[in-house]
């Protein structure tokens, strides 16, 4: 009797305060609140896009399917305005020349840092932070000060925009190649030193491999990071020929625009999504077995 009343009272339905302080349960609320903000990020991008293929000049009724306003309209589409044409190629060019400039930078700084010990190492690895701990207002602002003041060879206009926007990439590119140093550790550089190898084949040969994943990962980083940027390319521009797509998208808004706006942020979101995705699948299979078989590749290069 006794052990079947304690079987009913374990049974019992619990109270409602009890069920929704659910302390060790499982989350109930996390998924719904999760997929909300899913959909309130993602739906206004998805309606933007949609309107991208709109037929008629409207942005928020709907008038058919069209390529109008990419190809087809013959002054006002992506292929026919030269605003749009000169936004993006600004845009792709300084986002390419940055990836190409500021990861071999981020690179060799990262491997400095991880290597360096004493008492500034510290210091310079907290000045390496400052460019994602400042505000992109303030990093504009004072760049732009920098440029028109003290490095007044470099004028306002598509060098100034790339030297700002290496400068705040570098620490990019310097996150995520440490992260994979650490996780790859200076046992594979010490073994293919002792089998003969110079500090500087050791580099090249064992190490730069490695960390191909997180090379490539920060390529890709930088030009999605690049080529969307606004603050720092509207305070280093110099006129309407390094007017980048962000620019224009928001000295237009406050206009009358068409949906020629839209279709080229689709692009724009395009190659931001397909440099990230790109980054990830190739990050994955680069890292496959952490790097060890091309670590013993090298070393049997070493021992030949």
């Amino acid at each position: 009797m006794s052990r079947a009343a304690g079987a009913g009272k374990t049974a019992s339905p619990r109270r409602p305060a009890e069920w929704l302080a659910n302390p060790w349960g499982r989350p109930r609320f996390l998924a719904l609140f999760s997929w909300l903000y899913v959909v309130w990020s993602i739906v206004p991008v998805l309606i933007a896009i949609q309107f991208s293929f709109n037929a008629g000049r409207s942005r928020s009724t709907w008038q058919g399917f069209s390529f109008r306003w990419y190809t087809s309209d013959p002054d006002l589409s992506v292929l026919h305005n030269p605003a749009l044409r000169a936004a993006m190629t600004q845009s792709v060019k300084l986002a390419l020349l940055t990836m190409l400039i500021a990861t071999p930078i981020g690179v060799g700084l990262a491997i400095g840092l991880a290597r360096w010990r004493g008492r500034a190492s510290t210091a310079g690895n907290l000045l390496m932070l400052f460019p994602l701990v400042t505000p992109e207002l303030v990093l504009g602002s004072a760049l732009f000060l920098v440029i028109v003041f003290l490095y007044t060879s470099v004028h306002l206009g598509t060098w100034a925009q790339l030297l700002g926007h290496i400068t705040f990439s570098i620490s990019y590119v310097v996150i995520v190649v440490r992260g994979r140093l650490f996780a790859v550790g200076k046992e594979y550089e010490e073994a293919a030193m002792d089998l003969g190898a110079s500090p500087r084949e050791a580099l090249r040969l064992v190490l730069l491999p490695m960390l191909a994943p997180a090379i490539f990962a920060s390529l890709m980083i930088v030009f999605a990071i690049s080529i969307d940027d606004f603050v720092i390319s509207s305070f280093l521009a110099g006129g309407a020929e390094s007017q980048t797509v962000p620019m224009l998208i928001y000295s237009s808004a406050r206009a009358a625009p068409n949906p020629s706006l839209n279709a080229v942020a689709t692009l724009m979101l395009l190659l931001s999504m397909t440099a990230i995705v790109l980054g990830i699948l190739m990050h994955r299979r680069l890292a496959g077995g952490n790097g060890q078989e091309g670590a013993v590749k090298s070393f049997a290069r070493l021992e030949i």
